[in-house]
């Protein structure tokens, strides 16, 4: 296809795809499943405010079946999350189980449970990635974040991972005001031990809820970080930064909320969300232990089928940007108490700031106590990082 008329039909095909897609699928692409909210830190930003097991959480028969379940709508991966899941006893059975019957598995850890042992058999497994989360390139950035000693622990893992030849493990980190600075720093962290850069998006989720307005990244900082993703398209996102889309190039990926469509989220008792980032009353369609197991909640819950229809885009609708950003992250919005059908609390445009600021006080949702421990593992102190 000559060059000039290459650009124009791509994205027409992904268009076509992405209008495919909204209207929801028979099984989903992938799933999130949160396996314990037992955890060894206490991050600052924690989506579900982990640190305490739920002790409803599925059986490791239940979780077995729930896999069995998976397979047999051939949903291609799991996110394997928590907490930290490596934690659970059961968690390398469950991931040899899960793979042996083609359910690939990809799951997040703070790598302070990682030892040459465990490297060696990751390593040794095929549908298997890993990814180690930090969120800063040194431990002055990071530990204020997710604890002390913490980056110690994660570079220690990927360091053992690198040695056991588990090749393309992933540096996962959730993109804050503090570390947008050292984004190339990440990325040669990351390739320094033969790795991928993934970056996520900072959600006011749980404990996230009380330090999203100062960890979030400014308006410039985000201009600066959609130049920076443009110009690097091999580094991984998991279509976090869709909102992004606006300010003129659009970023790799299906640029559109994928809650209910093609993803969904299962918590550690078998309960089923739309999204990911919004474990709320109001976004649960189900639980893998009702009587029509996973497949009954994702192809026949109400909500599914409300969030699968066409979105007439609110408020949003009249800007001009609404075709590439599709309005944003409705997690984001959700948290902060503004309509799912108003601007991204982010929105490059400055409408969510504008939108923020006409809520009246108190809107914001905040989170109950979740499963933080009463006394944490570690008590990071965020004023000093912002001092920096």
């Amino acid at each position: 296809m000559p060059a000039e008329t290459a650009a124009p039909a791509l994205r027409a095909a992904s268009t076509g795809l992405t209008g495919q897609l909204r209207g929801g699928l028979d099984a989903p692409i992938c799933l999130t499943w949160e396996l314990t909210y037992a955890c060894n830190l206490a991050c600052v930003h924690c989506l579900s405010s982990s640190g305490r097991r739920d002790p409803s959480e599925l059986t490791t028969a239940e979780a077995r079946a729930f896999v069995d379940e998976l397979a047999a709508m051939q949903v291609f991966y799991v996110n394997v999350g928590g907490g930290e899941p490596t934690v659970r006893p059961d968690f390398y059975d469950l991931v040899r189980y899960a793979v042996d019957h083609g359910v690939g598995v990809k799951f997040s850890t703070n790598g302070g449970t990682m030892t040459a042992e465990r490297a060696r058999r990751l390593a040794a497994m095929d549908y298997v990635d890993v990814q180690v989360s930090v969120d800063g390139a040194r431990p002055e950035t990071n530990d204020p974040v997710r604890g002390d000693g913490s980056f110690a622990a994660a570079t220690r893992a990927m360091a053992l991972l690198a040695d056991a030849g588990f090749g393309g493990f992933k540096v996962s980190v959730v993109v804050t005001r503090l570390n947008v600075g050292e984004l190339d720093d990440l990325a040669a962290l990351a390739e320094g031990y033969g790795a991928e850069l993934r970056l996520t998006r900072l959600r006011p989720s749980g404990r996230g809820a009380a330090t999203w307005h100062e960890l979030h990244p400014t308006a410039e900082q985000q201009r600066e970080l959609h130049r920076w993703l443009v110009d690097r398209p091999e580094v991984l996102t998991g279509d976090s930064f869709f909102h992004l889309s606006a300010l003129g190039e659009p970023l790799p990926g299906l640029n559109l909320c994928g809650a209910g469509r093609v993803v969904c989220l299962v918590d550690p008792v078998g309960d089923v969300y739309a999204c990911p980032f919004v474990m709320a009353p109001e976004f649960r369609a189900g639980s893998v232990r009702d009587a029509g197991g996973f497949a009954g909640v994702w192809r026949h819950a109400s909500l599914f089928a409300g969030l699968r229809e066409p979105s007439t885009g609110g408020a949003c609708n009249a800007c001009d940007a609404f075709g590439a950003c599709q309005g944003g992250c409705m997690a984001a919005k959700f948290h902060t108490g503004l309509p799912l059908d108003g601007p991204d609390p982010e929105c490059v445009r400055g409408h969510g700031e504008a939108a923020l600021a006409a809520l009246p006080p108190g809107s914001a949702r905040l989170p109950g106590p979740g499963h933080s421990k009463a006394a944490p593992v570690s008590v990071p102190v965020l004023l000093g990082a912002s001092r920096r």
